[in-house]
């Protein structure tokens, strides 16, 4: 197996860029280069076709338990996890991170747990903040982190989000990543994995993590054990989630896997306090309406003192029902 590895993640506006690094690797490049990029996930990927055609070397969507070849790029395909294992990707469906599959982080961790200073990471292009965990756990095994130029990507914020809470060796343009990586790739790594000041329990938890991804059925205990137990529940599932600090960074897991940042999680919480408040109005317009409906009904058969009183609790459950859309709508705002 290579010494190094190469991982590139990149989310919107990240292809041109991509394209630009892997034009520029060579032929001969001594490492694997692996690839995820956000897509939808029921949305058929041309980007191995893309990118074989973009630079010399053989891009492919691998088989689950592929063995690992240098000069080859291999990309996540859409809804996948993409994962190295000890000689071999994995490619695998486990609990979605921050609400992707595949996940920059996820494929970053399983790099920093089998390549420790071999492993070489690179932030491209993208929204929110997918990928910040991962380059974070790169260096923390002796890795190198490389970060395109915020203000010349598209969308900036992952770049911006890996620059705040990662020390990268590099933050430069993508015209100048292919050239970087070939020059790295060819120098002979001369740190050690070394396992103190708690650097063996974060590579631990990178193995759990990464085991969780490739859909090991691992016990709850474990799971739980990745962090303290906070108050907070799991959009996803419902589930007990812990939180796990990296540096200056946190993050939450439940105890079923799905993995969050803090933006993400609080996303995910102010989509189901909405959701619920929407319910609760339209249960109130629907109540306003029966009762009406009902007083309508009394009027027409003579019971006016009844058809008022309904009548009145319909006004009444219509203006809650105005309260609670206003209260919608400016949560939204949040």
């Amino acid at each position: 197996m290579s010494p190094h590895c190469i991982v590139i993640g990149a989310s919107a506006g990240g292809l041109e860029p991509l394209r630009e690094v892997i034009a520029q690797l060579p032929a001969d490049l001594p490492a694997p280069v692996f690839v995820v990029m956000h897509l939808p996930a029921n949305h058929k990927s041309y980007l191995p076709e893309i990118l074989s055609k973009t630079g010399p070397l053989p891009a492919l969507h691998p088989e689950d338990n592929t063995r690992i070849q240098a000069g080859f790029i291999y990309v996540a395909l859409p809804d996948h996890h993409l994962l190295i294992d000890d000689g071999f990707v994995a490619v695998k469906r486990g609990p979605k991170e921050n609400g992707f599959r595949p996940s920059i982080d996820a494929l970053f961790r399983s790099a920093a747990y089998t390549h420790g200073p071999g492993a070489i990471g690179v932030v491209l292009s993208g929204a929110l903040h997918d990928g910040t965990s991962g380059l974070w756990s790169i260096k923390r095994l002796g890795g190198i982190a490389i970060v395109q130029e915020p203000n010349q990507a598209r969308y900036p914020s992952m770049p911006r989000s890996a620059l705040e809470y990662v020390d990268a060796d590099y933050k430069v343009r993508s015209n100048e990543i292919g050239p970087l990586l070939t020059q790295l790739t060819q120098e002979q790594s001369t740190q050690e994995k070394l396992m103190g000041n708690g650097m063996e329990e974060d590579s631990r938890r990178m193995a759990i993590e990464t085991q969780l991804a490739a859909e090991v059925n691992l016990p709850e205990k474990t799971i739980l054990e990745l962090g303290p137990l906070t108050q907070f529940t799991c959009p996803e599932c419902k589930g007990s989630l812990v939180k796990i600090s990296e540096g200056r960074l946190f993050r939450f897991r439940c105890h079923t896997g799905h993995g969050f940042s803090a933006d993400t999680l609080l996303d995910g919480l102010m989509e189901t306090i909405g959701g619920l408040i929407w319910q609760t109005t339209r249960a109130f317009q629907e109540g306003s309406m029966l009762l009406e409906h009902i007083g309508q009904h009394m009027q027409e058969n003579g019971g006016s003192a009844q058809a008022d009183l309904f009548l009145a609790k319909a006004r009444e459950l219509n203006q809650k029902s105005s309260q609670l859309q206003r209260i919608a709508i400016g949560q939204e705002s949040l």
